[in-house]
């Protein structure tokens, strides 16, 4: 027992010495930071789920209000939170070579299909990866698309119209999941489900496993594979299950199998893998349509044909395709939903987007067309507020990667010497809530991104879809298939606030995204005779 005893000491001692090592990684560099104190009870929130990590975020960024930038830790991982947006300009643009990568909490042994994509991929191997994917995500390959996400959106609609009850009181969370999952599995992996209809599909039911990253023990287990891989693999711990695992590479291997084999081309994605695979996709030339506000124009890095041509392997072009899934299944049902709520609880905001869908039906002759769709300003104008007020990610990682200082510009500023490996947060969801840069953040208002408007926002305080070349590659696809389906949906029905919706939405602590703790529910009113 004494022995038990000493051993237990002995490890909670040098527990101890490298987390207080830790603790004191920026103050040591002249950062101010958190105390000591203060820290720890920061990381027993965030492991023990007491706090949501969007309010996390803001509390820290209202802790350090006087600062450009400020010393912390996550998961007891040192961070330095940079809360200017010249800064986050300059680390995400001007230095991007020096911040090219993410931190990589994943090792290829235990989740090849996660580390082997472009969300983690590293250096060259991520540039080549984005120049090589880039032509696929272009305005033009989206409108190849829009045949296909229009199918799932009005799959959607026609299943609420046929149950009237169904549609009283809606969980629009589940609801909007099922519709992304039918478009990426159509966009993207090139089966046709309808997962309203068919609730249990396969496909459904392992991207609902894929993607869950929720729940006590799910954060245990992402805590010891990104910090404790040997001990996470013999004890078979890992983020996608090895059933969700097999069943991708299986759809993906089959798929592209009987379009090599009988010559098939669809409109989706896997068939823009394979022309990329054999050197054939390259940028379209000519006008590009604008697709909204929160459109992120594609960096020089993805534009760089000598980048292009990777050797994409069928892992290679499976690990994509599940990023893909991922991003289309959580962030953007994540989107439909806070969406769904705002104009539920804003209904004169509701009503100014009926009349524009309207209007637009009517000049499309009832059919709207893809340049039509992004030529609705007001529907732009409140997806954009959305992501404003409530961005799919609360924060956005960059790893240093060569040596770099921060020049002080302020009084009483040092410089900071950033070492290879030092990590930076820039807190999007503080940002976008920080009454310096958004006055009256918690009012849903779309009048912020008005033609007489967006030019006051300061440049870099949003950035829905990340910054700099390493953005979301599908921001494109995300827009397309949100303004669609609520195009749609808006033109049959009026969203509305039932008993089960919260007012306010409490955030859910569970979740590394955003997520309301008991879910979104609104219901779903024909305008059937209104129209009449």
């Amino acid at each position: 027992m004494l022995w038990l005893l000493l051993v237990f000491g002995l490890i909670i001692a040098i527990f101890l010495f490298i987390t207080l090592k830790q603790f004191r990684y920026w103050s040591s560099k002249g950062v101010k930071q958190s105390s000591i104190f203060q820290l720890w009870v920061d990381n027993i929130k965030i492991i023990f789920q007491l706090v949501s990590p969007a309010e996390h975020t803001v509390e820290l960024n209202k802790r350090f209000s006087s600062e450009r930038f400020a010393g912390s830790c996550y998961y007891f991982q040192p961070l330095l939170l940079l809360r200017a947006p010249d800064m986050i300009k300059q680390i995400a643009i001007k230095d991007f070579e020096n911040f090219i990568d993410r931190i990589q909490f994943l090792r290829d042994d235990i989740e090849p299909l996660w580390t082997k994509s472009i969300f983690l991929l590293r250096g060259d191997e991520w540039k080549a990866m984005r120049a090589t994917l880039s032509p696929s995500f272009t305005s033009s390959k989206m409108k190849g698309m829009f045949g296909l996400i229009k199918e799932c959106a009005e799959n959607f609609v026609k299943f609420y119209e046929d149950r009237r009850s169904s549609a009283e009181s809606v969980d629009v969370k589940d609801a909007f999941a099922r519709y992304a999952n039918d478009v990426i599995a159509s966009a993207a992996f090139g089966v046709t489900c309808n997962s309203l209809e068919e609730p249990n599909n396969e496909f459904y039911l392992m991207g609902k496993q894929a993607t869950d990253l929720s729940g006590f023990w799910k954060n245990i287990s992402i805590i010891f594979v990104s910090f404790f891989p040997k001990l996470a693999k013999p004890l078979g711990l890992r983020l996608l299950p090895a059933k969700c695992d097999r069943f991708f590479r299986k759809v993906m291997k089959e798929n592209m199998e009987d379009r090599e084999r009988n010559g098939i081309i669809r409109p989706d994605m896997i068939h823009l893998l394979m022309e990329a695979r054999k050197g054939k996709l390259k940028h379209d030339e000519g006008r590009e349509v604008n697709t909204g506000f929160a459109t992120i124009e594609e960096s020089a890095i993805g534009k760089e044909e000598k980048l292009q041509n990777l050797h994409l392997t069928d892992e290679i072009i499976t690990a994509q395709a599940l990023i893909f899934f991922f991003a289309g299944f959580d962030s953007s049902s994540t989107l439909m939903s806070f969406l769904s709520y705002e104009l539920a609880v804003n209904p004169d905001i509701q009503k100014r987007l009926h009349r524009e869908v309207d209007d637009t039906l009517e000049q499309c002759n009832g059919s709207v067309t893809y340049e039509a769709l992004f030529k609705m300003k007001y529907l732009d104008m409140v997806v954009s507020e959305t992501l404003r007020k409530w961005p799919t990610i609360t924060a956005i990682d960059r790893l240093c990667v060569k040596p770099y200082t921060i020049v002080p510009t302020k009084d009483g500023e040092e410089p900071v010497h950033l070492e290879e490996g030092d990590l930076v947060w820039f807190p999007m969801y503080a940002l976008h809530r920080d009454p310096k840069y958004y006055p009256e953040p918690e009012r849903f208002d779309p009048e912020r991104f008005s033609d007489e408007n967006k030019s006051k926002i300061v440049p870099y305080s949003y950035f829905p879809f990340g910054v700099g070349p390493r953005s979301c590659i599908g921001n494109r696809f995300a827009l397309l298939e949100t303004k669609l389906l609520f195009f749609i949906l808006l033109s049959k029905f009026e969203l509305t606030v039932v008993e089960k919706t919260d007012i306010p939405l409490p955030l859910c602590k569970k979740q590394f995204s955003l997520a309301a703790s008991n879910g979104i529910w609104v219901g779903f009113h024909s305008r059937r005779k209104e129209l009449d």
